[in-house]
């Protein structure tokens, strides 16, 4: 197995088969940076890059986002991870010399993380079988829990780009109508358990991104909380689907981990019945054995509770299916463009991914070590969600994404 010569717990999220990419900041050097993470140490790349560690000098691990690192395309990605993987394991390698770790290598614990990408546009998915069907019977029974296209097309909308904040953001508790002439601060705000991933190259306006040449589009993935208001969006997204009720905050996670270092834990997703046409039929391993939580912490509990646990290889519709279809129309996918994959909900009532399914729309609320109950998130709770992939020896992990809900700001006007 690959070893550092940096030491890293077994279970930690960030070995060296990691290595995923965030911004982050200190406060010796204010400016938002490029870095990686292994064990509990953050690397700056705008070191390395300056002392021509990667064979020649790029100049973009010194920006504020990964955008133009994004830009540069598969070949240049992987060139920087084995460039990054030989420095961390080699035995003679520059990152050993005292002098040199002192400038580039900085604790975790004294590094402030940054939205690692600036984000044009935002597309969530509702990729989940389990979760579409558990919806749809709440609203429609069960002979017509799913839609006639779901089967079909991986039916997605368009989100908000710029509501999406980072881990350890509050989330204020949004108002809006919830019945005619009923204008409330919601009463049924929820999270939502997903998986976000990142486009690094893009196309040109008109020319799709065919199914077998997506996953060279994709950079990589991020830990995704698209809080939602239930009870805002019952009465606001017929004909047309979600806005108000999704456009005040989603959360991601700060590091980035690439596809490369997903690879290995690609699995089969689930088998696709009726078969896909053919714009959207892959033949190879789709879906991703990626270990997914939530814990729940109240203002009175001294610790979280884990109330979820999923996976995402139950996926129904793939990231590949995904973006081939978003673009089969011409539409244009640009650098750092983000799409959420929706709920991922397992077959299990605890593998559900979201309060209205966990608490089945209110009616089973869930029950919390120290007496309380919840059927949806109130003022004070934070949610927080974990995901990793285990390996033999170490996992490849997200970190975590978690949010604080404060109270809904007053009203000037109602």
């Amino acid at each position: 197995m690959l070893k550092s010569f940096i030491e890293v717990h077994p279970e930690s999220d960030f070995p060296i088969q990691n290595l995923p990419y965030g911004v982050f900041s200190t406060k010796a050097n204010p400016n938002p940076r490029i870095g990686t993470r292994i064990g509990g140490v953050a690397i700056d790349l705008s070191i390395l890059d300056e002392e021509n560690l990667f064979g020649k000098r790029h100049g973009f691990f010194a920006d504020a986002t990964l955008n133009r690192f994004m830009s540069a395309g598969r070949e240049v990605w992987r060139e920087i991870r084995q460039r990054l993987t030989g420095l961390l394991s080699s035995d003679n390698s520059p990152l050993k010399d005292e002098a040199m770790q002192s400038r580039v290598f900085v604790s975790v614990e004294e590094i402030q993380m940054h939205l690692p990408v600036a984000i044009g546009d935002y597309t969530d998915f509702y990729a989940s079988r389990e979760h579409a069907t558990n919806v749809g019977i709440m609203f429609r029974g069960k002979e017509n829990a799913l839609m006639p296209n779901w089967l079909y097309l991986p039916v997605g909308y368009h989100g908000r780009a710029s509501s999406v904040v980072i881990s350890g953001a509050d989330v204020i508790r949004p108002r809006g109508q919830v019945a005619p002439h009923e204008f409330v601060a919601s009463r049924s705000l929820d999270f939502e358990l997903e998986m976000g991933f990142f486009i690094g190259a893009g196309n040109n306006l008109g020319e799709p991104i065919s199914i077998e040449n997506a996953r060279e589009h994709i950079f990589g993935m991020t830990l995704l909380n698209d809080w939602s208001a239930r009870d805002i969006q019952a009465w606001e997204y017929q004909p047309l689907g979600p806005f108000l009720a999704k456009n005040f905050a989603t959360t991601i996670s700060p590091w980035v981990v690439t596809m490369d270092a997903l690879e290995p834990f690609r699995v089969d997703g689930p088998t696709q019945d009726p078969a896909p046409l053919p714009y959207l039929t892959i033949d190879s391993a789709n879906g991703y054995d990626i270990h997914l939580e939530v814990t729940l912490q109240t203002p009175a509990m001294d610790a979280p509770q884990t109330i979820s646990r999923s996976n995402m290889k139950h996926l129904y519709w793939s990231m590949e299916q995904m973006l081939a279809h978003h673009t089969v129309t011409g539409c244009n996918m640009r650098t750092g463009d983000l799409c959420g994959t929706g709920t991922i909900s397992g077959p299990t009532e605890d593998s559900y991914g979201s309060l209205l399914e966990l608490t089945w729309r209110g009616e089973k609320p869930i029950a919390l070590p120290n007496g309380e109950a919840r059927k949806f998130l109130q003022d004070g709770d934070t949610v927080t969600m974990k995901g990793y992939c285990q390996g033999d020896g170490y996992r490849v992990g997200f970190g975590e994404v978690t949010g604080k809900i404060l109270p809904a700001l007053a009203d000037r006007r109602r």
